[in-house]
């Protein structure tokens, strides 16, 4: 209890202090304290893995087909649950004719269903039209490829086929032909002369009969290298310009399938296009607010398209494959371990597949066949997705001892389930540890301010256990799986203060990947998302600068780092990593500032002699935490890089607020 004269003597006190004030003027306002981060130049600790900070592919919202894959017609197979899903008879004027799609007699057993269109009477055109992926696509100037595979059906069948390509009047014609009694691929090029973003594709017969139709493409001629069945070129670039250590495909829940039955399954996503089987969409109809019916898989893209990526983008390559198991949170379906084998057959049969002989092996001549006679040199492999409880782990077992008998070479990562903590994460680490495993994987979907109390999550793993693959990561600012997520700086920022604390636990993560990659503006399921995109144009969010501030700023070894004599990251708002890039010569530092106010950094880089000459430095900066890059403003918010004027190796930085700083030092030791 404080008695009442000492309360009486406190007050007193304050007055007098205040009155002292207004008679000697306002006091200067205390200088801000400098904080000194020292970087300990002369003891490199850990090597950072080179595929450090990689990109998570899975298809969902429309990641695929509709955005990587730019095959423009949608359903080209009538394979569809709804045979003419996204097609529909083209009226025009008083033509007469209908639209039948088949079975009989089709491309194969994978692809059996084709369109008959049947012509009564032509007049100015009868036939069907496409409506894409929430529209095509076309670009003014650019050069498409049009191709069907196309049946007559008697001597009287119709001799050509006109192709319109449009939204209102056409921005592009072209003329099929060269039909025959078997199916025959045909296929033209015509230049588009318009723009827009939501064309259609028609197909127009201008006599009586009919022919069968299938695999109808529209596909742009210029892709990502000019590959065959290539992959669209600006969305390529955004990852190309990441400089990824590696590419995880193709998930994600969409390995495990909602049940087993709609698993991926790697196999029947290689080979002649035509005969790759379409399934429906694992996230069509998993969200509420947001169902798809019309979401399948073609497989366009498909595991040596992965493959080829990667490859292409100078990433390595990091598949996921089914354990036996579909999704837990969906049927739980499980395959018995006493039929377990054919699942590990498959782990066996694609690493054939990537790494095995043209000449003298069954899945490496697949390989040679599709255009790549080169092994892909596969390193790593996943055993499930996001699984848990002692079902996994007696699977992930048997995949296990086959795998690590027959290719030691390969690292294995398994799977930590969908949390970052509680009962089942610790169950599976613990006996993820007792079985030696290479690599688990982590996944967090939390708030900003999980990310920034998170920053020593690594500081006290065990250095001696398994390594760490935080395989899924994206700060949640509404909540996990709430449709009004956002991609905003504030997210951002948190993540870039939690990544600070992977870098410095560079000996016990070994891979870190933000997920979702992408999504569809007119149809996504989830978010938030790495990168955004419509039919024709594509953007970075600021949590992909953040990643690509990370990515392309990776040393070669870990330096030791204080904040004011303290290892602990994140004091005062101040996050810190710091590495040495022994190609460049360059110290590498790191400074995420969370606060709203700005502040003077003192870096000390102890050890270092002298430094080599001016610096870069590389600001991702903005008051404002609701901040957001569009399609109309991709660039908002961005980083800014300057020179950096160094003389000593101790000096002054200047961090905005809520900023994020790379210094890149040449330095001497």
């Amino acid at each position: 209890m404080i008695s009442k004269s000492l309360t009486i003597s406190v007050a007193a006190s304050a007055v007098a202090v205040a009155g002292w004030s207004i008679l000697a003027g306002f006091a200067p306002p205390q200088a801000a304290q400098t904080d000194v981060v020292s970087v300990q130049v002369d003891r490199p600790g850990a090597a950072i893995s080179p595929t450090m900070f990689g990109i998570f592919f899975e298809d969902i919202n429309f990641a695929a087909d509709g955005g990587l894959y730019p095959e423009l017609v949608k359903n080209r197979s009538f394979e569809f649950t709804e045979a003419l899903t996204a097609w529909r008879k083209l009226e025009r004027s008083d033509a007469e004719g209908e639209l039948v799609v088949r079975n009989q007699g089709g491309l194969n057993p994978e692809n059996s269903h084709y369109l008959r269109i049947r012509v009564y009477e032509p007049r100015n055109g009868f036939g069907a039209s496409n409506a894409g992926f929430r529209g095509m696509g076309i670009q003014s100037g650019a050069e498409y490829v049009l191709s069907a595979y196309v049946r007559s059906t008697g001597p009287n069948s119709p001799k050509s086929l006109q192709v319109e390509v449009g939204e209102g009047a056409p921005l592009g014609k072209a003329t099929l032909t060269g039909f025959t009694p078997q199916w025959k691929k045909v296929e033209t090029t015509f230049r588009a002369t318009g723009t827009s973003p939501r064309a259609r594709l028609s197909l127009v017969m201008t006599e009586k009969g009919e022919i069968d139709v299938d695999m109808v493409s529209l596909y742009p001629k210029e892709t990502w290298k000019n590959r065959p069945n290539g992959l669209r070129k600006d969305m390529v670039q955004l990852l190309a310009d990441l400089k990824p250590g590696f590419v995880r495909f193709p998930g994600g829940c969409i390995v495990e399938g909602r049940r087993l039955e709609n698993r991926y399954e790697w196999k029947k996503t290689v080979g002649d296009l035509a005969q790759r089987k379409l399934i429906v969409n694992r996230w069509n109809e998993e969200f509420a607010h947001r169902p798809a019916p019309d979401y399948y898989q073609s497989f366009g893209l498909g595991f040596f398209e992965y493959f080829q990526l990667a490859e292409d983008i100078g990433a390595t390559a990091l598949p996921i494959i089914n354990c036996g198991m579909a999704c837990q949170f969906n049927s739980s379906e499980t395959v018995p371990l006493d039929q377990l084998q054919p699942y590990i057959q498959d782990a066996l049969d694609l690493i054939e597949f990537a790494n095995g002989s043209a000449t003298g092996t069954r899945w490496g001549r697949l390989r040679a066949q599709m255009g790549h006679p080169a092994p892909f040199n596969l390193k790593m492999l996943g055993i499930g997705n996001e699984q848990w409880g002692p079902r996994y782990v007696e699977r992930y077992k048997r995949f296990a001892e086959v795998l690590k008998k027959s290719h030691p070479e390969i690292a294995l990562i398994s799977s930590s389930g969908p949390g970052a903590a509680g009962k089942q994460f610790d169950y599976l680490w613990s006996n993820l540890r007792e079985l030696k495993a290479d690599i688990v994987d982590e996944h967090y979907y939390m708030p900003p301010k999980w990310f920034l109390s998170n920053a020593t999550r690594y500081d006290k793993y065990d250095r001696n256990g398994p390594k760490v693959f935080a395989g899924e990561y994206a700060a949640q600012t509404s909540g996990t799986a709430r449709p009004d997520n956002r991609n905003n700086w504030e997210g951002a920022i948190a993540e870039a203060a939690f990544i600070t604390g992977l870098e410095r636990n560079a000996d016990v993560v070994h891979l870190a990947s933000y997920a979702p990659l992408f999504a569809h503006v007119d149809a996504w399921q989830w978010t938030p998302n790495l990168i955004w995109f419509d039919n024709l144009r594509s953007y970075g969010t600021p949590n992909y600068f953040v990643q690509k501030m990370y990515s392309t700023n990776l040393g070669s070894h870990v330096l030791p780092v204080t904040v004011n004599g303290a290892a602990e990251n994140g004091q005062r708002d101040l996050y810190t990593s710091a590495s040495l890039d022994r190609k460049s010569g360059e110290t590498i530092v790191k400074l995420v500032n969370s606060g709203a106010a700005g502040r003077t950094v003192r870096v000390d880089l102890k050890g270092a002699t002298t430094v080599k000459g001016p610096g870069r430095r590389i600001v991702l900066a903005s008051s404002d935490l609701k901040i957001e890059n569009t399609l109309d403003q991709p660039t908002r918010l961005a980083p800014v890089e300057n020179a950096l004027s160094v003389s000593s190796p101790a000096f002054d930085v200047t961090l905005e607020p809520h900023s994020m700083t790379v210094l890149r030092i040449p330095t001497a030791r």
